[in-house]
């Protein structure tokens, strides 16, 4: 599919990365295109699910979730069906789970309170899931984009 993205529609995309507020007349005058000619643009990446929506960023501590981690998770048995995503879906301190190649199954991003509700988050999830765990305290974020 990136090889369907012009110059333009790149230049729009990172606009929309960067502010995803921008107004249509300020991409337009970034793009050098009429404001027309922008907004079809963003309709046709949206239609292509290469814009997936406009999300606000929040600040965890602003919600009183202070503490991110990093949890890897493997199955204790390998033989167990292969759900722990849909296992783990409704824990609400779970910002995002990736699988991903090596010797963990999925990376998770969980934000908590506190380092006790990182225990507690911790035998919830081995619980739910039938896993093993590895945790990661995350000290400062520099870029999240």
């Amino acid at each position: 599919m990136s090889e369907n993205l012009d110059r333009v529609d790149r230049l729009i995309i990172d606009e929309l990365v960067s502010d995803g507020r921008a107004t249509l007349a300020t991409l337009a005058e970034k793009a050098s295109l009429s404001v027309s000619a922008v907004q079809s643009r963003v309709r046709r990446l949206e239609s292509r699910r290469v814009i997936r929506g406009y999300t606000a960023q929040v600040d965890p501590e602003a919600l009183g979730r202070p503490l991110s981690a990093f949890v890897a998770i493997t199955p204790i048995d390998p033989a167990q069906p292969d759900d722990a995503p849909a296992r783990l879906k409704h824990l609400s301190a779970i910002e995002s789970c990736h699988s991903v190649a090596g010797e963990e199954s999925y990376v998770l991003l969980v934000r908590v309170e506190s380092p006790r509700a990182l225990e507690r988050l911790l035998q919830e999830i081995r619980a739910t899931a039938n896993v093993r765990t590895r945790s990661t305290i995350i000290l400062q974020t520099f870029y999240d984009r």
